[in-house]
């Protein structure tokens, strides 16, 4: 059996698990790339294998993607008799430190949504009326990148503020439901792509680039980064990486649990409730969002004062 046929093999395994796959399919077909994908598995060596690994840059955390990815695939292989023996490297690189996500404040988001008109130094694919409307959707609802960008118009029920969210992780869907003040964000561009692109039906995507098509993810990523550089909105804490797309969603997060503690909510139950909301299996998904600003430590500490003193009262 060569690489290409055991890689098709085992990904269609994966998703009979449920798994969606996507990245490790990704990962594994740039190995066939790498090494030819017609190269007899039993052919592999663990020099390739290394090579492969190592790439030309320092070691980052997508070694360690593609080491589980590969490692995945050459037990699968061993199981069926297709390998003696999975040809990886005997020694692991300590993994590098994990990756701390940027909480916005909300004056860096409001920084970030008025710079929109005049930020594009270049030309882009997508009009600033667009960008303004996902950015009000990923901070404002907690989703996904991909999440926003693959909404219908049919998916988007401005009558009774109500998205639904479909095929995530694990193929799973979702109902979330969302606030008046971003029903009538996304009504406004509703209008808006009702008039700037009359042809688009409901089967198309919510959201439109120039030319009516979907909003590509590269075409975000890159109009968001000349946004936040242009906007001045960067990381001082020594974090390796500037703050990101995806950090919106945590944001949201930081934000919603900091409001409920400042209400005096019963945050141990809600804290249920927002891992819902977000698409999360389980709520140890949830605790990584929840990053402990400044903000939060001050509302969670008064919070176990009262109830500290509450407790004295009562001894």
């Amino acid at each position: 059996m060569n690489i290409s046929d055991l890689v098709t093999h085992y990904v269609a395994f994966r998703r009979t698990l449920g798994e969606r796959c996507d990245t490790n399919e990704h990962i594994l077909r740039s190995f066939c790339r790498a090494i030819g994908p017609r190269t007899r598995v039993n052919r592999i060596r663990a020099k390739a294998v290394a090579a492969f690994l190592n790439g030309t840059g320092p070691i980052t955390r997508a070694w360690h993607g593609k080491y589980s990815a590969l490692k995945g695939c050459f037990q699968f292989a061993v199981s069926r008799g297709d390998m003696d023996k999975a040809p990886l490297p005997t020694e692991v690189p300590k993994r590098p430190p994990t990756l701390v996500p940027y909480i916005y404040s909300r004056a860096e988001i409001r920084r970030l949504l008025d710079a929109i008109p005049s930020y594009r130094r270049f030309p882009s694919h997508m009009e600033p009326t667009t960008l303004r409307a996902i950015l009000l959707l990923l901070y404002g609802a907690g989703l996904r990148r991909g999440e926003a960008l693959k909404l219908s118009a049919a998916d988007v029920d401005l009558a009774n503020s109500l998205l639904t969210i479909r095929n995530t992780k694990f193929f799973k869907s979702r109902l979330v439901p969302i606030s008046a003040d971003l029903t009538k964000v996304l009504s406004d561009y509703a209008r808006w792509r009702a008039a700037a692109h009359p042809s688009a039906g409901a089967t198309s995507t919510f959201f439109l680039n120039k030319r009516g098509n979907a909003v590509h993810r590269c075409t975000l990523d890159n109009a968001f980064k000349r946004l936040r550089e242009y906007a001045g909105v960067r990381r001082s804490d020594g974090g390796r990486f500037q703050p990101r797309l995806h950090d919106l969603r945590h944001a949201f997060a930081v934000h919603r649990l900091t409001e409920w503690y400042r209400q005096g909510a019963e945050v141990q139950r809600l804290v249920y409730h927002l891992s819902v909301y977000l698409g999360h299996a389980h709520l140890t998904d949830t605790q990584v969002y929840l990053t402990l600003t400044p903000e939060l430590l001050q509302q969670a500490s008064t919070r176990f004062e009262r109830y500290a003193r509450k407790e004295d009262g009562d001894a």
